[in-house]
């Protein structure tokens, strides 16, 4: 008797929407996992630095006010580095991603998988934003006990926070992108991301400068993120908040979309 065969099933490809989510959030979650596993190195460690700073230059101008205000120097200056903290983190774990991804040959894992270049770019930086909040919110409680963390304008404080963590995750995956090896990233670590913190007033306010450093330290990108959050916490700025506010969001959209046009051509990547 004759038996029919039933024919093979034939293979189709996966269906995504407009958007694939189930990928957009394992490439999220990687990126978060990959930090919080070495937490000691990634979180803790930078709290050293914050408190050291905080320590040193509280005890030169110890029981000083903030120029302008009637605040301790220490609320001031705390402000700023947390603010520097977020700044340094966000870059760090988006340019060591994909740096490490590249001497490791390892690239392959986020390239092959059906995740398009507006995917990669909000998973990295999304991963990049969350180390930043994370270890500022941990610089807080750390310089809690040596200076009045107490926001006067909580919003305020909210969004520079937020906006200064995206900006400088975009700027972590550029980084990333256009370097070979750690060399490089240390290149633009020391010779752009460092000069920029610190001299956006960081430590001072931009206010007590001569001219004309006090009008070029206001071309500094990062002064107003700083300016801006130390507002949220002092309730005093250098710059008028709205400009300011505008300012970082636009350099912050223009970043994320020099991220998607980078990863969209493959430079560097697929090469």
């Amino acid at each position: 008797m004759d038996t029919q065969v039933a024919p093979p099933p034939q293979l189709t490809s996966r269906r995504y929407g407009a958007v694939n989510w189930l990928g957009l959030k394992t490439l999220t979650e990687r990126e978060i996992k990959r930090f919080l596993k070495v937490g000691m190195q990634t979180v803790f460690a930078p709290l050293v630095q914050t408190l050291l700073f905080m320590m040193v230059f509280g005890l030169v101008l110890r029981g000083g006010p903030w120029p302008g205000t009637e605040r301790a120097y220490a609320d001031g200056l705390a402000a700023g580095l947390v603010m520097m903290s977020i700044l340094s983190n966000a870059f760090q774990n988006a340019s060591s991603s994909i740096v490490i991804a590249k001497v490791q040959g390892n690239s392959v894992d986020f390239l092959m998988p059906p995740l398009s270049a507006f995917e990669l770019t909000v998973a990295f930086i999304v991963g990049a934003a969350a180390r930043g909040i994370l270890v500022g919110a941990a610089s807080l409680l750390a310089v809690s006990w040596l200076a009045n963390i107490t926001p006067a304008e909580p919003l305020a404080a909210l969004y520079y926070g937020v906006v200064a963590s995206i900006m400088f995750g975009a700027v972590g995956l550029i980084g990333g992108i256009w370097a070979d090896k750690f060399d490089h990233i240390a290149a633009v670590t020391n010779f752009i991301v460092v000069p920029l913190t610190f001299l956006s007033g960081t430590f001072y306010s931009t206010d007590i400068l001569p001219e004309p450093f006090r009008t070029l330290s206001h071309y500094n990108p990062v002064f107003f993120l700083i300016d801006g959050f130390r507002y949220g916490f002092i309730g005093s700025h250098d710059a008028p908040l709205v400009t300011g506010a505008l300012i970082s969001l636009a350099i912050t959209i223009a970043l994320c979309w020099a991220c998607w046009a980078l990863l969209k051509s493959g430079y560097r990547l697929r090469s």
